[in-house]
């Protein structure tokens, strides 16, 4: 007799997934065939899994990118298990609130486990009410950061700093701050590539049989070759000129980067650019409700990103040669919370510069003009400027859909849709979409530790 009448016989209900592999938006045998030929993915998935004695779906995604991986997890080890300021339970409590800001069910829920794991008290998942005064004076730093970073102040550290005996020292306030930005960050990777909860969590499974009805063609299509054909060729024929139009661009810019604009023009095109960020628009689906299981951990649902110049709020540029990670950000982290500055610098580092001088089907391109590109735009929209950067360069580079989906995995991740992740560089591989996720995460981690770390050292001088 076999198992599977033997439990259907004594009443059992087997879980089945939800999802096809770790990821909605990219098909599952892609991601599996990473390891299987790579080896250097194959021993950092046995280590991650040797330490943390699992391999969650976020990983198997980043696993396109090995150095990056090693990374990333290297340094979310440090932040959750090493010695710090904080204790364990705290670190785990600060990521469910973090990422409960954007709704993100996945990691409130990877969470939630780690933090009983450690001992946390159980009464603290309630709501953020039953957590300690000392955690709920945090809700409203991580309310600003998560969604509008440009509005944090020296008031708002002192705040934390100085409330008796539920202050916060500058050690621990260091330690919170990397970990509400790693985990709003995180959030937006989570969603842009379309990150599915595991079998074993909330929302990775049902108890209900298969049937072809509950399929969307899209899962019919998801690890098949039936997309095209479904679709027609005329969308491979677009998304062919797509690419070669923005080589030829990337060509022309090179060629004209001789002619230097003067600071004014500069300056200018850096405002233009500012106020064209704040046109586009992010996805326009209808706010959701949270559900109460992540809702409970986050107070003022209703507050959400906004871009900074509406209603002639006037929020004065933040000039990178006045307070960049470099300099002044990097010495901070690493003064007060020892050695992860010099992690995240790696971090940043690596997102920033990797690259394997492809695009798309071509060979020996050199992709910095378009990941600087990128970069500077998410700092741009933060109102983040260099002042060496022909912000004139954003436009030419970057269509409005890619914008969009920029715009929306950055500062409304929870909207993100496959359709919107779909329509962008459509001739590129998922491990290049991976690839900007991984930029999107970083620059926007970067830009939120700037406000924050700026507010700390105007506290402290």
């Amino acid at each position: 007799m076999s198992t599977k009448a033997i439990t259907q016989d004594i009443g059992v209900r087997i879980p089945r997934p939800l999802e096809h592999g770790p990821s909605r938006f990219i098909p599952e045998k892609e991601i599996l065939q990473v390891s299987k030929v790579n080896a250097k993915t194959q021993a950092i998935f046995e280590d991650a899994f040797a330490a943390l004695g699992r391999l969650d779906n976020i990983s198997l995604v980043m696993g396109f990118h090995p150095k990056y991986l090693e990374s990333f997890l290297r340094t979310q080890h440090y932040l959750l298990q090493m010695d710090g300021p904080l204790s364990l339970h705290c670190r785990h409590y600060i990521g469910i609130m973090a990422a409960a800001r954007h709704q993100c069910s996945y990691l409130v829920n990877l969470h939630v486990n780690d933090f009983l794991q450690v001992g946390g008290d159980s009464k603290w998942l309630n709501g953020l009410e039953d957590a300690p005064e000392k955690l709920q004076h945090l809700e409203e730093l991580n309310k600003i950061l998560a969604h509008r970073p440009w509005l944090v102040t020296k008031a708002h550290i002192e705040q934390l700093l100085k409330a008796e005996e539920h202050s916060w020292s500058l050690a621990e306030l260091i330690h919170a701050v990397v970990l509400l930005t790693h985990y709003h960050s995180l959030a937006s990777f989570t969603f842009g590539c379309g990150i599915s909860p595991e079998i074993h969590c909330d929302g990775g499974h049902t108890f209900r049989p298969p049937s072809v009805s509950n399929y969307c063609t899209c899962d019919i299509a998801n690890g098949n070759d039936t997309l095209d054909e479904i679709q027609g060729n005329h969308a491979l024929t677009d998304a062919l000129c797509e690419v070669e139009a923005l080589m030829e661009k990337m060509k022309q810019l090179q060629e004209c980067r001789d002619e230097e604009a003067s600071q004014e023009e500069m300056a200018t095109r850096f405002e233009t650019e500012k106020t064209e960020s704040m046109r586009v628009a992010a996805a326009e689906e209808e706010d959701s409700v949270p559900a109460r299981d992540v809702s409970r951990h986050f107070e003022d649902t209703s507050y959400g990103y906004k871009d900074f110049s509406r209603r002639g709020e006037h929020v004065p540029t933040f000039r990178a040669q006045d307070y960049s990670w470099e300099d002044h950000g990097y010495s901070l982290v690493n003064r007060l919370y020892p050695d992860v500055g010099q992690l995240l610098d790696e971090k940043f580092q690596i997102a920033y510069n990797l690259t394997y001088n492809t695009m798309a089907m071509h060979r020996d391109v050199d992709t910095s003009m378009l990941r600087r590109a990128i970069w500077n735009y998410i700092h741009c929209m933060f109102g983040i400027k260099y002042d060496d950067y022909d912000y004139g360069e954003i436009n030419q580079l970057l269509d409005r859909s890619f914008k969009a989906y920029i715009k929306t995995v950055v500062c409304s991740p929870e909207k993100t849709t496959k359709r919107m992740y779909d329509s962008f560089w459509r001739q590129f591989k998922h491990s290049e979409k991976v690839h900007v996720n991984l930029l999107l995460m970083e620059a926007r981690m970067q830009a939120e530790l700037l406000y924050a770390l700026r507010a700390i050292t105007h506290y402290m001088t």
